[in-house]
């Protein structure tokens, strides 16, 4: 084996694991959306959870993939450590897949039929198609398609250099030497796990042991412990993605390592006693690609049937290992990095916690209305505390925001996310002028003012009529409901009529003496505040509405929503006369 063999099989290498992480990325991408709908069916049946961790595994081909986002996952409140386990356990037999799509390279045949199911014979054809869809196609689907299938045409163009690449180490005296030293059991396993901890993918270790099966010079007693070493090694990932996680996160990657390692050990203890009792003829036998594909199957079957009955045990050894703490303040951890890695769950749990702000905002422009009629020091406190709340909310989820924009989202995640940013800035606007409304209301009752019957029952038209805004909009987000938003707009320029019209009754009072000019200012900064109240709902429920009809220009769509539309004019008459002055 000479030096332009081995930079063939670092090329190779390189083109593999490059690869493997290009139509992983490209399948995560397209299935992403579907994960969050997968994991809303898990149940705490465990078996459920194994099939759904070799569904998502066989999906996006990488088991650590899988933990590190169950890593995620556990860490902002999306599952729970329980149901994670069978996941996990699932994911390792979701991993094997791809070992036996590289098998098909061993295939023997002259025939047409046994020619094109070689990897090498059909892999050119998936990318000229690839290229094609990548190239030249606009719909983004396609597009992600082209790359899944472009980056399956490397990884198989890698493995067929790698292949190319050892084969002279067949007539190399010494690659026979240490093929024999790896059949020690516990210096295979090591080595497994070492190779496997440095590329971070068993799978993609699997194939280079099936690259170098190609030399003829590696057995079965050479081969197995190094793929029990390989499930070990792969959860180097999941245990550095636990780095800065809470205590529950930490515990999965510990139940993947624990669960690994029983495994490997229960199974070299099975396999080699009964050796020693029977003596398998077959341990001495040269193996190629589609044997070791099959002992890798065959090994993570059996570790997850025979330990899937365990999962609580290895939820209190996790816990054991892994004691509890006090946790600090997890208001975000929804907000986890880790889930960055599959935009539209990152997306979903960003939505949550806006949802959460949005509560905040609303509740609090309630709170500060109440105080105009019976004002409480310690109720306007907290309306403050809740702003300062609501601001670090905005600065949260706007930085998560801009982490997911960097990464290539599809037309919906890029529409959720653009929704997303217009509803923070509108929410936050909202607590603001909760507190707008807190301080006039203070004012009035640090200097003894009250308005006049007349002014107050006028006033509490429009309050009242802020309410059902603020409720509707708040349903219309939460629900993502059109029915609800296409009804906030109509409401919207009916409290508009209304503050014009208690403004021109606050001027006619004000003629007549029945008004002063100080109460004057504070109604007006009054009526200011509940309408840019009515304002901001109507940007939030118009913002639910355009992304419903695939719009991403706010306005744009409810500009039709106007009067002259039927419905529009409908839901405008109705609310004119529910909110009419008594004046």
């Amino acid at each position: 084996m000479d030096f332009t063999n081995v930079l063939a099989l670092i090329g190779g290498v390189a083109l593999f694991l490059f690869g493997m992480s290009i139509m992983g990325d490209a399948l995560e991408k397209s299935a992403g959306s579907k994960l969050s709908s997968l994991l809303d069916k898990l149940s705490s049946n465990p078996l459920k959870g194994f099939v759904l961790g070799a569904i998502v595994t066989a999906i996006i081909q990488s088991s650590s993939a899988t933990t590190v986002m169950l890593v995620g996952f556990v860490n902002s409140g999306v599952m729970t450590l329980a149901n994670a386990i069978p996941v996990i356990m699932g994911a390792n037999v979701g991993t094997t897949i791809t070992a036996w799509i590289l098998s098909l390279s061993g295939i023997d045949g002259e025939s047409f039929l046994m020619t094109m199911l070689k990897p090498t014979s059909f892999t050119p054809i998936l990318a000229v198609i690839g290229i094609v869809f990548y190239l030249f196609l606009k719909d983004s689907k396609k597009k992600d398609i082209g790359l899944i299938l472009l980056g399956f045409s490397v990884l198989i163009f890698g493995m067929d250099y790698m292949t190319a690449a050892v084969k002279p180490l067949a007539d190399v005296p010494e690659f026979q030497e240490i093929m024999l030293l790896f059949s020690n059991p516990i210096l295979g396993m090591l080595a497994g796990a070492l190779l496997t901890a440095i590329i971070q993918s068993s799978t993609a270790s699997v194939g280079i042991l099936q690259a170098l099966s190609a030399t003829g010079r590696v057995t079965f007693a050479t081969a197995f412990p190094i793929i029990l070493g390989q499930n070990i090694g792969t959860c180097v990932t999941a245990i550095i993605s636990s780095v800065g996680a809470n205590k529950n996160a930490k515990r999965v990657s510990v139940v993947h390592l624990c669960f690994n390692i029983i495994g490997a050990v229960l199974v070299m203890i099975v396999f080699y006693l009964l050796h020693f009792i029977i003596g398998f003829a077959f341990v001495d036998s040269l193996v190629d690609h589609t044997v070791i594909a099959l002992v890798h199957t065959c090994f993570n079957v059996f570790c997850t049937f025979a330990l899937l009955p365990f999962c609580k045990q290895f939820e209190k050894l996790a816990c054991f290992l892994v004691k509890d703490k006090k946790d600090g303040d997890e208001k975000f951890a929804l907000l986890d990095e880790r889930l960055l890695a599959t935009p539209s769950i990152a997306i979903e749990r960003c939505r949550q916690i806006a949802v959460n702000m949005a509560d905040i905002s609303f509740r609090s422009v309630k709170k500060s209305i109440t105080l105009l009629e019976n004002y409480d020091k310690k109720l306007f406190e907290e309306i403050q505390k809740e702003e300062d709340s609501v601001d670090i909310y905005e600065d949260e989820i706007g930085s998560y925001l801009m982490k997911i924009t960097n990464k290539d989202l599809s037309e919906k995640d890029s529409s959720e996310v653009t929704k997303l940013f217009h509803m923070i800035g509108n929410l936050e606007r909202l607590s603001d002028h909760a507190v707008n409304v807190a301080e006039s209301a203070q004012e009035m009752h640090e200097k003894k003012l009250e308005f006049s019957e007349v002014a107050k029952k006028d006033l509490s038209v429009m309050i009242t009529a802020v309410h059902e805004i603020m409720d509707n909009a708040l349903m219309a987000f939460v629900y993502n409901d059109v029915q609800v938003a296409v009804r906030v707009e109509p409401l919207e320029e009916v409290i508009d009529d209304l503050q014009a019209a208690l403004r021109a009754g606050h001027i006619e009072r004000l003629r007549n003496g029945e008004c002063t000019i100080e109460l004057g200012f504070i109604l007006s900064d009054l009526l200011t505040n509940l309408e840019r109240i009515a304002d901001h709902c109507s940007n939030v429920a118009g913002c639910v509405i355009e992304i419903a009809n695939n719009s991403l220009g706010m306005h744009s769509y409810t500009e039709g929503l106007r009067r002259g539309n039927a419905v529009y004019d409908q839901y405008f008459e109705d609310y004119s006369k529910k909110y009419r002055l008594n004046t």
